[in-house]
């Protein structure tokens, strides 16, 4: 448009040509200025900026075995303490800066890397997981404490305890004893835990070495990692009778005593095909299985118009559960 209006300028009076191409007369006497060069502009280097030589002596400084795990300002201020300085903090961290060295400088302590148990129970006296959950007494202050180890594969309670205190002295007793009860083979046992004091104590690792368990924890804050002992505490704990209370030891021995005398021997578990853990754990499942595919096939054989789907199946049992299944297993629900 400038070049058009230039090639008008030259008959046309200049206003006339920019009122009517609409343009600025100032854009077009810009045009028409020769195109200077900006000089490179030469910023004087200030008096106290440190020269190189001091640079490097305070980065050596602030590398040097003495400070290598203090921040600047622990340095400036030991130095400062000593009689001697150099520049200010924000120089010293410039000076890091410049060199990539920006970083967390003190010696922490690193917590290790736990890396996730992935176990995996076929059969019965397999894998074995345990936890404690608590029970309150008649005072609020009061509490019990529930010891229970569960099969992993058939969800049988092997063992349990109700104490007032929580010790690894406990806890080997009852791992032992159920051991001794269930007559585990030596070398075949898993025994999985969360990290509480007593399932690390050196009373209940001394016990598994001489039984030859191999101990297994969880991660530390996962509960995920034992979710078979979770599912079963929530079941026990939204059962009807489950009391806000009780009323003493006795009472909450008692009350678990029924408890865990159901959950084995009657409560079918839906992750069970339907099955008590004591048909799973004792080998009884598959006659039950059978037996109940007669009974379906009989009332398939009266009534087939009923089954639009054919001949009905009973529920199937697991063939292996899995504690954190990698992903090309199909994981094993915690139902309880």
């Amino acid at each position: 448009m400038i070049e058009t209006a230039e090639t008008l300028a030259a008959q046309v009076p200049l206003t006339q040509v920019c009122q009517a191409l609409d343009l600025p007369r100032s854009s077009l006497y810009r045009s028409r200025q020769p195109a200077v060069e900006a000089a490179p502009s030469s910023r004087p280097t200030p008096a106290r900026v440190l020269s190189a030589a001091e640079k490097e002596t305070v980065r050596e400084l602030l590398n040097s075995e003495r400070f290598c795990d203090h921040s600047p300002r622990q340095v400036y201020a030991i130095l400062l303490d000593e009689g001697s300085y150099h520049c200010s903090i924000s120089t010293m961290y410039r000076i890091l800066r410049e060199h990539d060295e920006i970083r967390e400088r003190r010696n922490q302590r690193r917590h290790p890397v736990y890396s996730k148990p992935q176990l995996l129970a076929t059969r019965p006296n397999e894998l074995w997981c345990w936890d404690i959950t608590k029970l309150k007494g008649p005072a609020t202050w009061q509490l019990f404490y529930l010891y229970v180890v569960l099969d992993v594969f058939s969800r049988y309670v092997v063992g349990w305890l109700v104490a007032e205190s929580e010790s690894g002295d406990l806890a080997r007793q009852l791992v032992d004893e159920s051991y001794q009860k269930q007559r585990v083979d030596l070398d075949e046992l898993t025994l999985h835990a969360d990290r509480g004091p007593a399932m690390i104590s050196q009373t209940l690792a001394q016990l598994l070495g001489k039984l030859g368990v191999v101990k297994s924890h969880s991660r530390p804050y996962t509960p995920d990692d034992n979710p078979f002992s979770e599912a079963q505490f929530k079941t026990m704990k939204y059962r009807p009778d489950y009391p806000a209370r009780f009323g003493s030891l006795i009472d909450a021995q008692a009350w678990a005593r029924r408890f865990f005398h159901w959950y084995n021997h009657e409560h079918r578990h839906s992750s069970l095909g339907l099955m008590t853990p004591a048909a799973v754990h004792y080998g009884q499942a598959t006659a039950l299985t059978a037996q109940r595919q007669v009974t379906l096939q009989a009332a398939y054989e009266a009534h087939p118009e009923r089954f639009v789907k054919g001949l009905p199946q009973p529920p199937q049992l697991p063939e292996a559960v899995w504690i954190n299944p990698p992903d090309s297993q199909k994981p094993a629900g915690p139902e309880s």
